[in-house]
């Protein structure tokens, strides 16, 4: 069975480690804030100019002004700072972010990312995406396998306006997390009850499969 929203979050977590500065991109990764593992001391930045987000507020503690780069609510955990976009940018571009976690449109075999405009749709432009994906240390794409319209994701070659070129090492989707190695994508873990042949069904990019596929820890 194909993972929602909160059970991809809840494995990109795993991915999480301590003393990590991490940034989330909009939609799917903003809510791995919920599920960053106890005892464990994550850092998380915002391209708007915030170190130390916390989980999603409650109703109670919602707060208007305290927005992160998506305009979504949040809280700040004691000890956070604020700053501007100078400086916030600053700490990306100087490689001081562990983890990025971006959503996506297309991620390609060689680990391309189209994640900030479809053709046609009105945007407001790339925002912090491009600084992201040339500076952090890794890279790892959220999204689902497949678009609304069953299309593949995880294709030969992207299709879309680039984000990056050659930068996203890992996807972790609602049927599988995969790797980008030479050659494709390599098939790390499958979702509870999703089946090899189920993730292959839905890639349409080189996807190299070693062995038993062990499903995945949530």
């Amino acid at each position: 069975m194909a993972l929602d929203k909160h059970g991809i979050a809840k494995r990109i977590a795993r991915e999480l480690k301590d003393g990590f500065y991490v940034n989330l991109g909009i939609g799917i990764p903003t809510l791995t804030a919920n599920y960053i593992p106890e005892g464990m001391e994550v850092i998380l930045q915002s391209e708007n100019g915030l170190l130390g987000i916390g989980p999603f507020p409650t109703k109670d503690e919602i707060d208007p002004d305290l927005i992160n780069a998506g305009k979504q609510t949040i809280t700040a955990i004691p000890g956070a700072a604020f700053f501007d976009s100078s400086n916030s940018f600053g700490m990306i571009r100087g490689g001081h972010i562990d983890l990025t976690v971006l959503g996506a449109f297309e991620v390609s075999q060689e680990g391309d990312i189209a994640s900030w405009k479809i053709p046609g749709k009105l945007v407001k432009g790339m925002g912090g995406a491009m600084d992201l994906v040339a500076s952090a240390r890794n890279i790892i794409v959220a999204t689902t396998h497949t678009d609304k319209d069953g299309k593949s994701k995880l294709i030969k070659k992207c299709t879309l306006p680039l984000t990056g070129v050659k930068c996203v090492k890992r996807v972790i989707t609602d049927l599988a997390v995969v790797d980008i190695v030479p050659g494709g994508f390599k098939l790390v873990e499958r979702a509870p009850g999703v089946s090899v042949e189920e993730i292959k069904d839905a890639t349409e990019g080189i996807l190299i499969i070693e062995g038993d596929i062990p499903e995945m820890k949530i």
